[in-house]
């Protein structure tokens, strides 16, 4: 199917228009999410099955609890079945799932099933899949920063030390590669505080398909359109 092609080694996707989907078929905003969790099932699926190493996705970020409280709370109930659907086939898979984000606002009870998931999957090698729950890139840099400026103060690290690796260390994303494609469905030209160090020099695939639209044959227009870029990262 991609024969010869270059599959992106990890894939960021900005999971956008379930609301939207949903309004177009008169339904309410959380069908729309209901039927986005199906969608992400196959995706994860489709990535394993196609080759990449490492799957970042956004699912709810920290201005999201700005939302209804409804919609807030269906969303947090989602979050609790997905990990009680997944888990079997996470671990069958050999997938690895982790949870980038704050935990601060969190229930006990979902924080004890999101380490019980990481925990049971922990050992999976072929693919490393991250949702980004409750996450915000300008709010991971800030706590990486203050991770770095405590070390100085407690006289571990020279401010002169510190360089982009460091940096890049003390964010969520600690051993993970930069993304070398994101993803954003709906149509919308921005990245929404999504993994803005990590991306910066991601290439970035936008369509207008609406998330619960889409599918594997989108996928791999998404990775035929990368094997078109020339990645200089800056040079020539």
């Amino acid at each position: 199917m991609l024969k010869d092609f270059i599959i992106p080694k990890h894939v960021g996707i900005i999971m956008d228009g379930n609301g939207r989907w949903a309004k177009k078929r008169g339904l309410l905003r959380i069908n729309g999410h209901k039927e986005g969790m199906l969608v992400l099932k196959k995706t994860v699926e489709s990535c394993k099955n196609l080759g990449v190493d490492y799957l970042t996705v956004y699912a709810f970020s920290t201005e999201n609890w700005k939302r209804p409280k409804l919609e807030v709370s269906f969303l947090l109930n989602l979050l609790k079945y997905y990990i009680n659907s997944e888990l079997n086939y996470l671990k069958e898979n050999n997938v690895s799932l982790k949870f980038i984000g704050s935990r601060i606002g969190l229930d006990k009870k979902i924080i004890s099933m999101m380490e019980m998931i990481e925990t049971e999957t922990g050992n999976g090698k072929d693919m490393v899949f991250s949702i980004a729950f409750n996450y915000g890139g300008r709010m991971e840099i800030t706590d990486g920063v203050k991770n770095i400026a405590q070390l100085v103060k407690n006289g571990s690290l020279l401010p002169e030390d510190i360089d982009e690796e460091l940096i890049s260390n003390n964010l969520y994303t600690k051993n993970m590669p930069d993304p070398d494609l994101i993803i954003r469905t709906s149509g919308e030209f921005r990245i929404s505080n999504f993994l803005i160090w990590q991306g910066a020099y991601s290439e970035y695939y936008i369509t207008d398909t609406l998330w619960p639209d889409f599918n594997e044959e989108e996928l791999i227009k998404a990775f035929k359109v990368y094997n078109t870029r020339n990645r200089r990262f800056g040079g020539v």
